[in-house]
C-alpha cells in the first residue's frame, strides 16, 4: 500500500476489525472484514454499516443557486422545494455526457451535493467555472464523515440511537439528529444497496464515536468495498467508471428518468438528451443473467455468436441468487429481456441473459 493515499478518519478503526484495505479512488479503503458473501447476506438480513467518507460533499448557497443548480443538473430541482427533499441526478458536460451521478439534498438554506469521491476535483471544477457571482460554494469533504446503515433492522437500530421521539424520515429525505443523546447529525433515507436504511452525514470528528456506538449492537456488522459492490450490482444501480461515464449520455445509460421532460428550465447537454431521446442510441446498458457457471467481470468480452458486441462494465457473483451477474453496453438490437448473449470468461464462452432490473427482488 502506497504511502499517498488519502485516510478516512475510521482508518484505525478498520485495522482494529482485521479489514483488509485497497486503494479505490486515491482512498485507503476496506474492500472486507469477515469476508465479502458474510457482509452481503448480513446487510440483507439484518444491518450493515459502511464507511462511506471518501465521498464528496459540496454545500452551494446563495440567491442564485437555485437557477444555477436547476441549470447544471438534468433533474428537476423545483420537486424538491420543500426543506429536507433529497434528489438523483446526473451533471452532464457540453456533449451531453455524464460527468457524475449526484445526491442533492435541499437543507432549507441552501443544497447539499453528495458526488463520487474519484470526481471530486473534476465535478468542483466544472460546477466552480460555471458559478455566477451570487453563489457560494464550499467543499465540504474534509471536515465531513459518512456512514451508510443498511439493511431491514437499520430503522429500529436508528431509533434506538436517536430516541423515541426522533421520527425517521422518508425515503429521499433529510433529517436532523442527536445520535446516543450527544452527537448531531443529519440522516437521509438513502442509500446504494437496495434495503431499507439510512446515511448519516455526521462532523469528521465525531466518525469514530458514531462508528463505535453503531457496532455496539450485536445484529451490526462492518461492510467493506466488495459487497457494497455486490448489492449494488444486485440492484442494477449503477457505478460511475464502469455503467457510465463521460463517453455516455443519460439516455444510453437507461438514466432518462432522472432528465425530465417536463422540466422547465434548460440545462447543459439537454439538446443532446433530447435528440438522443427521439432517435434513440445505438448501444443501451443492458442486464445480465448468467445461464452457467463462472463470474464475468469488468472488461470481459459480451459475444452474440460468436462475435464481440460489447464489454462487460460491471460484473460479479451475486450472492442473494447465487449467479453471476454484468452489465454491458450492447447495440440496442440486443437489448430487449429475453435475447441471449454470451460472456467469454477466461477460456469459458457462458451463456447469458437480458434481463429487466433489479436481479434481486424482495
Amino acid at each position: 500500500m502506497t504511502d499517498n493515499l488519502v485516510r478516512t478518519p475510521l482508518y484505525n478503526e478498520h485495522l482494529a476489525l482485521g479489514a483488509r484495505m485497497v486503494d479505490f479512488a486515491g482512498f485507503d479503503m476496506p474492500v472486507q472484514y469477515s469476508g465479502i458473501i458474510e457482509e452481503h447476506l448480513a446487510t440483507r438480513s439484518s444491518v450493515g454499516i459502511f464507511d462511506v467518507s471518501h465521498m464528496a460533499e459540496f454545500r452551494v448557497a446563495g440567491p442564485g443557486c437555485y437557477q444555477f443548480l436547476q441549470g447544471m443538473l438534468t433533474n428537476d430541482i423545483s420537486l424538491i422545494n420543500e426543506t429536507g427533499k433529497a434528489q438523483y441526478t446526473l451533471m452532464l458536460n457540453d456533449d451531453g455526457h455524464i460527468i457524475d451521478d449526484l445526491i442533492v439534498y435541499n437543507t432549507g438554506f441552501e443544497y447539499l451535493i453528495i458526488a463520487n469521491a474519484s470526481n471530486r476535483e473534476k465535478d468542483w471544477n466544472w460546477l466552480w467555472s460555471h458559478k455566477p457571482d451570487d453563489v457560494d460554494m464550499v467543499d465540504e469533504t474534509e471536515r465531513t464523515g459518512l456512514i451508510a446503515v443498511q439493511g431491514p433492522e437499520a430503522k429500529r437500530i436508528m431509533q434506538e440511537l436517536c430516541g423515541q421521539d426522533w421520527v425517521a424520515p422518508e425515503r429521499f429525505t433529510l433529517v436532523p439528529a442527536t445520535i446516543d443523546g450527544r452527537i448531531s447529525c443529519l440522516v437521509a433515507r438513502t442509500g446504494y444497496t437496495g434495503e431499507d436504511g439510512f446515511e448519516l452525514i455526521v462532523h469528521a470528528e465525531d466518525l469514530v464515536t458514531v462508528w463505535r456506538v453503531l457496532l455496539s449492537f450485536n445484529e451490526v456488522s462492518p461492510v467493506g468495498l466488495g459487497a457494497r459492490d455486490t448489492l449494488r450490482l444486485e440492484m442494477g444501480y449503477h457505478l460511475y467508471g464502469n455503467d457510465m461515464d463521460e463517453t455516455r449520455d443519460p439516455i444510453s445509460a437507461g438514466l432518462g428518468w432522472v432528465c425530465p421532460k417536463a422540466k422547465a428550465e434548460d440545462y447543459t447537454g439537454r439538446a443532446v438528451v433530447e435528440n438522443m431521446r427521439a432517435v434513440g442510441p445505438k448501444e443501451r446498458l443492458v442486464h445480465l443473467l448468467l445461464e452457467g457457471k463462472g463470474v464475468p467481470r469488468h472488461g470481459m468480452d459480451v459475444l452474440k455468436d460468436g462475435e464481440v458486441v460489447g464489454i462487460v462494465g460491471s460484473g460479479s457473483h451475486s450472492p442473494s441468487l447465487q449467479k453471476g451477474i454484468a452489465t454491458a453496453y450492447v447495440p440496442a438490437d440486443y437489448t430487449e429481456p429475453g435475447t441471449k448473449l454470451d460472456i467469454q470468461i477466461r477460456k469459458n464462452v457462458v451463456p447469458a441473459v437480458v434481463v429487466k432490473p433489479p436481479f434481486y427482488n424482495h
